[in-house]
């Protein structure tokens, strides 16, 4: 099925493709700066923390991006594209942002939402037929749910999915064996979930899954395109992010940096091998819910379209009331905080709660990092991370590629540190 919007966001698209161009960072003039209500100098603070993790060896090096009131006051690259790659870190390196992928599949969706092709309290089998006889394992045994998973649910991670982590439960490994990652198709990727037991009754708690790369086949059929076509023709072009794919054009390549993780018994980091790494090229089953590769400056687009309430450099994706209403606080305490204890890898952070496709923060005073009440994020495993401030109009992107490294929240919160520490008042927009 296709909806007529998507000819006329086309047509908006190629009027404006014309205009939009890879752009140049802003100026990054102290002085400027300094109107922004940020210290230019405190700003170094920055990139003194990313060299001191490379000299640590806890990363080959990282791409840092901080903007102010829709300019960027800070954007910076040190360090190497690997361990076993001497080429320098560049502004427009390439990363694998895994999760951070997730809020573009809701944005995605909500581009579908508001053109009148889904209620946020539909149930999914309306869509993906699939479903329709999903069954929860309770105490030994597959009943049915009370209710259907929604796709308020998938958009929310509260639809009763797994991401298949937990080591001895027995719907995870089930997950385990259905083995996802190898589907074929998304139509594969659907009947091979759909066949699983939920781990929980729809609704009832939050807990991290793979309902945003469901959500990412309802936008595909719901369209009648692939994920990748939808974000190309509908998101990227539009806002003239040209360096984020699915698949990495041949000419980018030299771009991409290397993946690595951490050894814990060598204190360092290493390479991840070829044939064990996300793939960038040839791909043609596309993650919603992980499988994006950008660069800092793309991502900051995107963002700052969210900030700028759906629109970018006159090109609008969706209204700013929608963006509000994904941006706020989408869980009761309930839901919330059940399971928090016994399942700390699928829950959220102390003083966060969540969204429509983002983390947001509730209560800053438990966070344990200086945070801003309504400030929305997410990351991705490789040690991504990006928030956006309303209270301060401020937009951060930390790119890395480190999986799997204990001290992965440290890098997460010292970037929140330095950039925090470095704001000196409300400044002025340009």
């Amino acid at each position: 099925m296709s909806y007529p919007y998507l000819k006329t966001l086309g047509l908006i698209a190629s009027l404006f493709l014309g205009l939009i161009a890879l752009e140049a960072p802003a100026d990054l003039d102290p002085e400027r700066v300094k109107k922004m209500g940020v210290s230019p100098e405190r700003l170094e603070k920055i990139t003194a923390f990313v060299r001191r993790d490379i000299a640590a060896n806890k990363l080959s090096g990282a791409v840092t991006l901080v903007a102010r009131h829709g300019a960027p006051v800070h954007f910076a690259a040190a360090g190497n594209l690997g361990i076993a790659d001497p080429r320098p870190m560049a502004t427009d390196t390439l990363f694998r942002i895994y999760s951070m992928t997730k809020p573009v599949t809701t944005v995605a969706a909500m581009m579908l939402y508001e053109a009148g092709a889904f209620h946020l309290g539909d149930p999914v089998h309306r869509y993906l037929p699939e479903f329709a006889g999903i069954r929860i394992l309770r105490d030994g045994k597959l009943v049915d749910p009370a209710g259907p998973i929604t796709i308020e649910q998938l958009m929310t991670h509260t639809a009763g999915l797994s991401y298949g982590w937990h080591p001895t439960d027995p719907v995870d490994e089930a997950y385990r064996d259905a083995d996802l990652i190898n589907s074929t198709s998304s139509a594969d990727f659907i009947t091979r979930l759909s066949a699983l037991p939920l781990r929980y009754e729809p609704g009832t708690r939050y807990h991290y899954s793979v309902a945003t790369d469901v959500l990412g086949v309802l936008v595909e059929r719901l369209s009648g395109m692939t994920l990748e076509a939808f974000f190309q023709t509908q998101i990227f072009e539009p806002l003239g992010m040209q360096d984020t794919f699915f698949n990495v054009p041949e000419d980018k390549l030299e771009r991409l940096a290397a993946n690595h993780y951490w050894q814990a018994e060598a204190h360092t980091i290493v390479p991840i091998p070829p044939d064990s790494a996300q793939p960038v090229t040839g791909v043609r089953v596309f993650s919603g819910g992980g499988g994006l590769i950008s660069t800092a400056w793309d991502y900051w687009i995107f963002c700052e379209m969210l900030r700028q309430g759906g629109s970018y450099k006159g090109v609008r994706i969706l209204g700013p009331k929608t963006v509000q209403f994904m941006t706020m606080d989408h869980l009761t305490p309930d839901i919330r905080n059940r399971g928090a204890e016994e399942n700390p890898d699928s829950h959220l952070y102390p003083g966060q709660s969540f969204g429509l496709g983002f983390g947001i923060i509730t209560e800053p005073g438990q966070t344990g990092v200086i945070s801003s009440q309504g400030a929305y994020s997410w990351g991705g495993a490789a040690n991504t991370k990006f928030w956006i401030d309303p209270q301060e109009d401020l937009i951060v992107i930390l790119m890395t590629q480190v999986m799997g490294a204990p001290y992965g929240d440290a890098l997460r919160f010292d970037m929140k540190v330095a950039t925090y520490q470095a704001l000196t008042g409300l400044g002025s927009p340009r």
